[in-house]
């Protein structure tokens, strides 16, 4: 029976480099799309409500116009009745009657009042309605044309990256296949703690790229005859050395424009 074949800590320092190179493609890309998912996103909310409460106000504004015909249409009835109890007054018989119908008269001109009142009433609450709404239609003209733009904005970006990014992704899980579970998810515990996403890099003027903090020679050396795996003391990450980095770069560069 065929012995597996071990892999070497160098072969390993090569996978996380080419892992590592992948993954920043695609962070690239989402950084290149940036907020615009998030803004495209607030943009259709906004929208949403100012057209909830334009709905809202249109809904108030049509109640209180029936509201109106309601108190009009109880003030004409109230008119009629006047009429009616004024001309009943020229002939009645005796002062109790009389009497009676003036109160018949006075409660419907008390009636006649209040609708009025009302009206007036209502009369303000829909011009208040409709302040409310001639406020808001140009602000939901201007959400929608700039939401618009922001969609074309991100349309494009997207039609020009979502192929690449899928691509990436799928190279992105296949060469973690090849990667112990333990180093991969120590790789992705640091991608997701450091700033930059940069979980693996290599030795730049003395220092880990990105960072002040001089390696010693001895160290560097180490890290040189790549027999282990080994991390920068300060950031956490995996440090290579600045020879595998360019090839690797220089491999995965050629990979990368077959595949994209």
């Amino acid at each position: 029976m065929a012995k597996t074949k071990e892999i070497t800590a160098e072969e390993k320092l090569r996978a996380l480099y080419d892992l590592q190179i992948i993954d920043r493609r695609i962070d690239d890309i989402r950084n290149l799309r940036g907020e615009l998912p998030l803004e495209v996103r607030d943009l259709e909310d906004e929208i949403s409500g100012l057209q909830i409460r334009l709905e809202k106000l249109s809904k108030e504004h049509k109640e209180l116009d029936a509201e109106v015909k309601v108190k009009k249409a109880s003030i004409k009835d109230a008119q009629e009745l006047m009429s009616k109890y004024q001309e009943q007054q020229n002939n009645v018989r005796n002062n109790r009657e009389f009497d009676a119908i003036a109160k018949e008269i006075e409660f419907q001109e008390l009636g006649i009042q209040l609708s009025t009142k009302q009206i007036k009433d209502f009369d303000s609450k829909i011009a208040h309605k409709k302040e409310l709404t001639t406020s808001i239609e140009p602000k939901l003209t201007e959400r929608n044309s700039h939401l618009e733009y922001k969609q074309s904005e991100l349309a494009g970006i997207m039609s020009e990256t979502e192929k690449e990014e899928a691509v990436l992704l799928t190279k992105s899980e296949e060469l973690g296949t090849f990667i112990e579970e333990r180093l991969l998810a120590a790789y992705k515990r640091i991608r997701n703690k450091v700033q930059n996403g940069l979980a693996v890099v290599s030795i730049e003027r003395g220092a880990s790229a990105g960072s002040y903090f001089v390696i010693p020679p001895q160290r560097q050396m180490e890290i040189a005859q790549r027999k282990k795996i080994v991390t920068d003391e300060h950031s956490g990450r995996i440090l290579v050395d600045p020879e595998l980095a360019k090839q690797e770069e220089e491999k995965m560069a050629q990979l990368l424009a077959k595949l994209v």
